[in-house]
């Protein structure tokens, strides 16, 4: 029990880390502009985003797949920067139950993926129980991000209806911000393509 809540740990602290807040930029612009009436809807996101984080982790401790640590490194605040030109672009007037966004949060929590599974890999060299630590991550992964998604809602709550901010404003400045901050990473990190 003691090995799956350490694992369980890690997977919150992969999420809450503030010296690694590429996933919880992604997470909070991935959110921004629904309201509590689409809870449900953004369950669905944040679960596909999950799979596809646990489906790469996985495929990589299993040997199934590599990938450079370079283009990973540039995938990841790609991901983000897309999604918050999305947001920007579209002002909060899209549809969180389509397909498509789903499919998008899916194959960008893939990505993300990638990003811890090296250290995953080598934590797990000598396990021969790779299934357990693997599903208590993607666990304490799934509850830091409905924290992460929760967090979101109290602020756009405050934002919106206490401030008297407009949803489309919030979604813009929000969106900008997390823009500002992933444009020189994603600079930074493209470096070795030219």
């Amino acid at each position: 029990m003691n090995e799956f809540l350490f694992y369980c740990n890690l997977g919150v602290k992969h999420i809450m880390d503030l010296q690694a807040y590429d996933h919880f930029l992604f997470l909070v612009v991935l959110v921004l502009g629904y309201s509590s009436k689409q809870w449900k809807q953004v369950l669905w996101l944040i679960t596909a985003f999950t799979l596809g984080h646990s489906l790469t982790l996985g495929m990589v401790l299993f040997k199934l797949l590599a990938v450079a640590s370079e283009w990973v490194e540039l995938l990841i605040p790609t991901t983000i920067f897309i999604t918050a030109v999305f947001k920007l672009v579209t002002a909060g007037k899209f549809n969180v139950s389509n397909p498509f966004t789903i499919l998008l949060s899916l194959c960008f929590g893939c990505i993300h993926g990638l990003g811890f599974s090296m250290y995953l890999k080598m934590l797990l060299a000598d396990s021969t129980d790779k299934l357990m630590p693997m599903f208590a991550f993607a666990l304490g992964v799934e509850v830091a991000q409905l924290l992460v998604v929760l967090g979101m809602a109290l602020l756009s709550f405050l934002a919106t209806l206490l401030f008297k901010v407009s949803k489309r404003d919030w979604v813009l400045v929000l969106s900008a911000m997390v823009i500002g901050v992933v444009l020189p990473m994603l600079l930074a990190r493209s470096t070795f393509l030219f």
